[in-house]
């Protein structure tokens, strides 16, 4: 069953589709491969925790080692032969030997990346579902909207529940790139590939000061268009805009060249990854001019940060893990709501509780050979969730 409507440059319908009520053996087939599915991701959760705690531990131990080590330059316009080989820490204005061009759009900047972003004109679809279970059938209801917008990739149509009145072009006329420049330095020394892919902070460059390009190309504000009317596009106009990354050279519009800090091996007039003893490479670079203990304190920082969202992607792995492990015993009484219901609950706090305990367990077991009193005390402390759970147990039912 479908309904239409057409509400200005939107549209949407209404699909009505039916099934049979699957019944317990299915139900119970699709339990079981849930289970296995359950089972990956479980094991997945313990090889998460475990090697990240390792991996935490190996951070920090290596840029504790090249805080103790690092030497900083000078002058950035002269390389010391004394430094060879040593990790270095230096700060100084980006510089290129030459701009990056787009001459299909007549533009130039002196910069370390110049990135063109394409976009088209395109229906886009928006699907919302809802199930309900009517006459012993379980229905379900899909509302199809379609609206017309800017898409920096190709919207397929030909996947669309619709495609009649929404088709979309299979490809653009123009395509999206990034240029990077071959040569990128502050001071004397040259930047390693690895620190020039940091350089990543994407502002979007002005077209005010430019003229259109093309009879058929037309700017507005900061965007040009391949449209005959830019203010009403239609499906499959094209609109171009830029961005820029690292400055390299001052410019009347965008004021002066971009200043770095690096942390590397100087190796000759390059800087290259230095790899610790701990076994870890230290290659850094930041926005702006920064002291050494500035930097080495902002690793730390982004390295606790990444520890504790690895503990909590894998605490969320294990809870699933454990959840879709146990829907089973969910399955078997689902015929009945009000033992439904309180199963459901007592579920999920058992794999809240469990995931819980074998996380904080599994964390301490990756401290064991770098922190053994810390690893002693999250072993105690994992035994804290359980035992909650078992203490809020009536005594009855504890016998």
């Amino acid at each position: 069953f479908q309904q239409f409507s057409d509400t200005g440059s939107r549209k949407e319908h209404v699909k009505i589709t039916s099934e049979p009520k699957p019944g317990f053996l299915e139900r119970l087939s699709e339990t079981s491969g849930g289970m296995l599915i359950g089972l990956v991701t479980f094991l997945l959760a313990f090889y998460l925790l475990f090697t990240n705690e390792g991996r935490a531990l190996r951070t920090a131990k290596s840029l504790d080692e090249g805080l103790s080590l690092v030497v900083p330059l000078d002058s950035i316009h002269s390389i010391s032969q004394q430094n060879e080989g040593r990790l270095v820490h230096l700060a100084g204005a980006l510089s290129t030997s030459k701009p990056l061009f787009d001459p299909s759009y007549g533009l130039s900047i002196q910069a370390v990346k110049l990135k063109r972003n394409v976009e088209m004109y395109q229906w886009v679809e928006y699907e919302d579902s809802k199930e309900y279970e009517e006459n012993g059938e379980i229905k379900k209801e899909t509302k199809y909207s379609y609206n017309t917008e800017w898409k920096s990739e190709v919207v397929n149509s030909r996947n669309f529940d619709r495609e009649i009145g929404h088709k979309n072009p299979s490809a653009m006329a123009v395509e999206s790139f990034t240029a990077v420049s071959p040569n990128v330095q502050v001071g004397s020394f040259v930047l390693s590939k690895g620190l020039m892919d940091k350089i990543d902070d994407f502002k979007q460059l002005s077209l005010s000061h430019l003229e259109d390009p093309h009879a058929d190309v037309t700017r507005g504000g900061d965007y040009f268009y391949h449209s005959d009317n830019p203010r009403r596009p239609e499906v499959g106009d094209l609109r171009v805009s830029f961005f820029y990354a690292g400055l390299s050279g001052d410019d009347p519009h965008l004021g002066t060249a971009d200043k770095v800090t690096v942390i590397a091996r100087q190796r000759g007039d390059q800087l290259v990854p230095y790899h610790t003893k701990s076994g870890d490479v230290l290659e850094i670079l930041y926005p702006g001019d920064l002291s050494v203990e500035e930097v080495f304190q902002k690793e730390h920082e982004s390295n606790t940060m990444k520890t504790w969202a690895l503990r909590a992607a894998g605490w969320l792995s294990m809870f699933v893990g454990i959840s879709l492990m146990t829907r089973i015993f969910y399955t078997l009484v689902d015929w009945f709501p009000l033992v439904r219901d309180l199963v459901n609950i007592g579920l999920k706090a058992f794999a809240l509780c469990v995931a819980s305990s074998l996380s904080l367990l599994t964390i301490s077991v990756g401290w064991l050979f770098y922190r053994p009193l810390w690893a002693l005390l999250l072993a105690l402390l994992s035994v804290v969730p359980i035992a909650v759970a078992r203490s809020r147990v009536p005594p009855k039912k504890q016998q």
